[in-house]
C-alpha cells in the first residue's frame, strides 16, 4: 500500500484490511472482488491484483510460508528489488539493498548526485553507491533509520538539514542545491483522454455495471459501460446492449488524473424504456444498486458517481 501512497492515506485502509485479512491464507482464498472492494479509492489498483495474487501463490508454492528467499521473494507478482530488500532486512536481519523514493532522495543530496533518479544511468549509479553503504551488521536498524531518514527529515520540500545527522558532509546542504536535488522528472504534457460512461438504470432504478478486463486501467473493477464521446449514448446502447433508452442530460465532464494521462469522463444518465430482462447477471455484468451487500471494488471516480445518482434519485 505505501507504495506511491503516503503513510497518512495508508493507515485507515490498512487497518481495515488487516482486520479483514489476518492472514495470508484469508487473503488467499478470499474472492478478488472483495480485495478490490477494500482498495477502492486508494488508487494503483494493480497493487490490490498483484497481493491477491501472491498471497494465492504463496499459498501454492510454498505452502503457506512466506518465502524468506531473494529470489523466491521477487518472483511474487507486484514484488521488487527494492520491496524485497526491505522486507528480508527488517524481518530478518539479511543483508538486502534497498532504494526506495525515500532513500534516493537521501543519497542523491548527500552525495550531489545529479539526473533524475527514474533515469536507469542515474538509477544504476544510486544502487551502486546503495549497494556500498549498506553495512553487514545491523543492517535492520540502517534499512529504518536511512528511510526514515528521507521520510522525516530529508523530506522533499524544506528539509530539516538542522537536525540531520549527515549533514555536516551533505554535498546538497554545503553547495545550498537541496531544492534542486534530486532533478525532478522531466515535464511532459500528458495526453487527454475522453470517454462517455453510460449510467444506464432499468425499470426499478438499477444501475448496469460492468466488470473491467484484469489488466489496464482500473483493471478488475466495477464501472460503468463506456463508448466514444462522438457517439450518440441511445444508439449505442441500442447496438451494444440492445436495450432502448433514453438518454437525459449529461452532468458535468469529469476530470480523472492519472500518472501518465487525463481521463475526461462525460457521465450520461439514461433509463431503459423497454425490457432490459434479457441482459443477465453474469458475464461480467451486474444490476447494481445501493442496497447491494455484494463487495465490489470501484475507482474513486465511480464510486462518486454512482453516490451522485444515488441521491439524485
Amino acid at each position: 500500500m505505501l507504495q506511491q501512497t503516503q503513510v497518512a492515506t495508508v493507515i485507515p485502509y490498512f487497518e481495515r484490511f488487516m482486520a479483514r485479512f489476518p492472514t495470508l491464507q484469508s487473503l488467499a482464498a478470499a474472492p478478488i472482488d472483495d480485495v478490490l472492494h477494500l482498495w477502492s479509492g486508494l488508487g494503483y489498483y494493480a497493487r490490490a491484483r498483484n497481493l491477491h495474487r501472491a498471497a494465492n501463490d504463496i499459498v501454492d508454492r510454498f505452502d503457506g510460508e512466506f518465502p524468506l528467499d531473494m529470489d523466491h521473494l521477487t518472483a511474487l507478482p507486484g514484488v521488487g528489488r527494492s520491496t524485497a530488500g526491505a522486507v528480508l532486512a527488517l524481518s530478518t536481519g539479511q543483508r538486502q539493498v534497498i532504494l526506495d523514493g525515500n532513500v534516493k532522495r537521501v543519497l542523491c543530496r548527500h552525495l550531489g548526485i545529479d539526473g533524475w533518479p527514474g533515469e536507469r544511468a542515474v538509477s544504476n549509479r544510486l544502487w551502486s553507491l546503495a549497494e556500498k553503504l549498506t553495512p553487514v551488521e545491523r543492517v535492520d536498524e540502517y534499512t529504518q533509520a536511512i528511510m526514515d531518514l528521507g521520510a522525516t527529515v530529508c523530506v522533499r520540500a524544506q528539509p530539516a538539514c538542522g537536525i540531520c545527522p549527515v549533514a555536516d558532509d551533505c554535498l546538497a546542504r554545503r553547495k545550498q542545491r537541496t531544492a534542486q536535488l534530486p532533478s525532478r522528472k522531466p515535464k511532459r504534457e500528458k495526453p487527454v483522454r475522453s470517454v462517455q460512461m453510460i449510467m444506464l438504470r432499468d425499470r426499478v432504478g438499477r444501475v448496469l455495471l460492468e466488470r473491467r478486463p484484469p489488466a489496464g486501467i482500473w483493471g478488475g473493477l466495477w464501472s460503468f459501460p463506456e463508448c466514444d464521446v462522438e457517439t450518440d449514448p441511445a444508439t449505442w446502447v441500442q447496438d451494444a446492449l440492445g436495450v432502448v433508452a433514453e438518454a437525459e442530460p449529461s452532468w458535468d465532464m469529469l476530470r480523472h488524473t492519472f500518472s501518465h494521462f487525463h481521463l475526461d469522463i462525460r457521465p450520461v444518465p439514461m433509463r431503459a424504456t423497454g425490457t432490459s430482462d434479457h441482459i443477465m447477471e453474469g458475464q461480467g455484468r451486474v444490476w447494481y444498486n445501493s442496497g447491494d451487500s455484494t463487495a465490489r471494488g470501484f475507482a474513486a471516480p465511480v464510486g462518486r458517481l454512482l453516490n451522485e445518482l444515488d441521491q439524485r434519485e
